[in-house]
Order: structure tokens, then C-alpha cells, then sequence
């Protein structure tokens, strides 16, 4: 999606090299590097928070000067992570507010996105201080605020990898691609199957080693479960969706049913006699890659924007329509300020995190399974509600 969006984008600088566009990259002002520039800012901020958590007793003498901080200790662990939240929050719904609606390059909001970058820099960091001095309790409220924001973002990265999903499909399956494409769809699926079949495997092997483990092999066969029933659904007659969403949709819930799987808490003795004398590196790989992995997906959900819009599909694009909704964008990286900041405290304000770790706790873990039982739920919905629709249509008529 991404990579034709960015195709499309080739086409326009040829065809603008006088244009406002062109004129605009030239001044410094360019949305394609811009969201670039936000996402590293958000990676920045995600870093601060970990650091506050994970090492900010090292400089709890200084933070014993913040008034709103009880001695600088509630400045640390779990309201740290809140704390630094809450400015990257109030940044980016800052930016929302400021860029929603922005439909023209020409715009002046167009260039409040794309440059003025040393003010808003400078806008950001002051936001990020801030919170350290506001008292405990509205910390308290935003984490609980942020419970709701965070699933927000969940349901948004849900839609938008659906859309995705079935973009991917809809274009192999279409007229001018469907014979070219044919070998290249079935060795994707395929390939989507084997590693599928490979993961849940091996998640038997390494979670439950014992049969008292019971809720890692309920968590691995209902997923098995929903493995099949996507696919058959697709394959049914009346859908006739082909193989490769179903396959594509198998990796993401089993890969959601690892990560819940991983997020249950390191005493648990399933989890430890997987992973044994391996856990410090493990624990630090996992960390790295799924700090990496939050970032990369706030990014790319953020400029999927298409997938969210209700306007006619007759609409025709002009030369300098915006090339993603900025607003959408911006709400998406607030949503996703205060998902990192679930994932940070596992999901609940009143856990503290080992150093190291991310969204770990059983809290963490039942949020991944709903969500891995969400994921499917709507897949097979949006396979089955236009056959449900056609027949009420049909029912109506007669």
C-alpha cells in the first residue's frame, strides 16, 4: 500500500515540477519526509519514557525539586511513563486539532505539518517537561484515560491491516492481474500456511511443555481453531475469498497469540522453563524489536488513511490533493502515545515493570487474546456481511 502510494507520488513530481507541490519540496516543505521527522519524534519520546521507568532513579535528587512529584518518587516507574505520555499526547493532538481537514497542498496547514520544525520542536519538548509538575492525581485520570485511547489505536491498526489484507487480495484477484499473478498468490499463501502451521508448533513445543499448562494450550488450539474456521469460511462457495487472506490473517493471529502468550508474567512456570537460562538476552531482543515494532506500526497505520474514508469512490484525485490525511495521521500517533504507554506498564497503573520488559503482566496478555479473537471476529464478518446484506435486500423485495 504504501509502496503504490509512494509510486503515485513519483508520478506526481514529474508531472509538478512547476507546481505548488514541487515549489513547496523545494522551500522545504515536503509531507513525505514529514511524517518521517514525527514518527523518529515518537521514537524519542518512547525511548524517554522506558529511560524514566527503567533508570530514572539516577536522577531522582533533581526530579525532588518538581512540586507535583511527592518527592520526586511518584515522578518515576509507572507515572513516569504517564507522565511523558501525556506530552507526546497533547503534541500530536495538538498537531490533529491544527491539521484535520486539510484537503490542498496550497494550504497554509499544509505548511505547519510539513515545516516550522525548530517551533515545534521546541513546542514538544516544553510538553514533554510539563507533566512533571502537574499533580499525581490528573496523572491518575489520564492513565485511566489512556486505557480507552490505547484500544482506540488497537481497533484503527485492526481495520487498517484488514484493509490492507484485502486490498492485497482484491488486486491479485483483479482482471488484469489475476493470470499474472496467479503463481505469485499461491506460493504467498502457501508460504502463509507453512509458517502458520511452524509457529503453532512450535508455541506447543515451547509453552506448553507440561500438560498442567492448560491456558497456553487452550490459547495455541483455539488459535488453530480460528485458523481454520477463517479458511474455510473463506473457501465457502457464496464468499469464494481464494487462500491468501485467510493465510495472511493466520500469521497475524498467531502472532498475536505469541505475543500473549510472551506478555504473561516471567514467574509463570510455563514461561520459564521455556525459556530457561535464555531469558536476559531474549528479554532485551524481544524489548528492542518491540519497541521497533510499535513505532513501525503507529507509522504505517498513521498514513493509511484511505481505508477510512466514506467519500464516494467516483471522486477524482487532483494534482494537489494532500498525499495522506494530516489529521488522521496525527490522531493515530496521540492514540499510539497512549498505547506505549499501556504497553510500558503492562497495562495497568498499578504494576511496576521489570527493567527490560514490555507489556508484560496478565492484564497485557487477556488484551492481546481479545484482540486476536476481535481480529478474526470482524475478518469473517466483512467476509459474510455482504452475503447477509444481499439476502435481506432479497427478502425485502419480494
Amino acid at each position: 500500500m504504501e509502496e503504490g502510494m509512494v509510486n503515485g507520488t513519483m508520478d506526481r513530481y514529474a508531472k509538478l515540477k512547476k507546481g505548488s507541490w514541487f515549489s513547496q519540496f523545494r522551500n522545504g516543505s515536503n509531507p513525505w519526509m514529514a511524517r518521517y521527522v514525527y514518527g523518529l519524534l515518537f521514537l524519542i519520546a518512547t525511548l524517554l519514557a522506558w529511560a524514566v521507568r527503567d533508570y530514572g532513579h539516577n536522577i531522582l535528587t533533581e526530579m525532588e525539586r518538581l512540586k507535583g512529584c511527592e518527592g520526586g518518587k511518584e515522578c518515576l516507574g509507572t507515572e513516569g511513563v504517564l507522565r511523558v505520555s501525556l506530552g507526546c499526547f497533547i503534541f500530536y493532538f495538538i498537531m490533529f486539532l491544527s491539521t484535520v481537514g486539510t484537503s490542498k497542498l496550497c494550504e497554509p496547514r499544509e505548511l505547519w505539518h510539513s515545516g516550522w520544525w525548530s517551533a515545534k520542536i521546541f513546542l514538544m519538548t516544553g510538553l514533554t517537561v510539563l507533566p512533571f509538575f502537574v499533580p499525581s492525581t490528573v496523572i491518575k485520570l489520564y492513565g485511566e484515560v489512556a486505557h480507552f485511547g490505547a484500544g482506540v489505536f488497537l481497533l484503527i491498526q485492526l481495520i487498517s491491516i484488514i484493509s490492507f489484507i484485502t486490498w492485497l487480495n482484491d488486486c491479485c484477484q483483479s482482471d488484469k492481474n489475476a493470470e499474472k499473478c496467479h503463481v505469485h498468490v499461491m506460493l504467498l499463501a502457501t508460504t502463509a500456511y507453512v509458517i502458520c502451521i511452524l509457529g503453532i508448533t512450535l508455541m506447543y513445543i515451547w509453552y506448553s511443555p507440561e500438560p498442567s499448562c492448560l491456558l497456553n494450550i487452550f490459547f495455541i488450539t483455539q488459535t488453530l481453531v480460528l485458523l481454520q474456521l477463517m479458511t474455510s469460511v473463506s473457501l465457502h462457495p457464496k464468499v469464494n475469498a481464494g487462500f491468501l487472506t485467510p493465510g495472511f490473517m493466520g500469521l497475524y493471529v498467531v502472532f498475536l497469540c505469541w505475543c500473549a502468550i510472551r506478555s504473561e508474567p516471567p514467574e509463570e512456570k510455563c514461561i520459564k522453563k521455556a525459556e530457561g537460562a535464555t531469558r536476559d538476552w531474549l528479554t532485551i531482543i524481544s524489548f528492542v524489536v518491540a519497541i521497533l515494532a510499535m513505532v513501525i506500526a503507529t507509522f504505517s497505520t498513521g498514513i493509511d488513511s484511505k481505508c477510512f474514508q466514506f467519500s464516494r469512490k467516483d471522486d477524482t484525485e487532483s494534482e494537489d490533493d494532500v498525499p495522506y490525511g494530516f489529521g488522521f495521521f496525527h490522531f493515530v500517533f496521540a492514540t499510539g502515545a497512549m498505547y506505549f504507554a499501556m504497553l510500558l506498564i503492562g497495562w495497568n497503573t498499578h504494576h511496576t515493570m521489570k527493567k527490560w520488559t514490555i507489556d508484560v503482566g496478565w492484564t497485557s496478555t487477556w488484551v492481546r487474546m481479545i484482540n486476536e479473537w476481535l481480529a478474526a471476529g470482524l475478518y469473517i464478518w466483512l467476509l459474510v456481511a455482504p452475503i447477509v446484506w444481499k439476502n435481506r435486500q432479497a427478502a425485502g423485495s419480494v
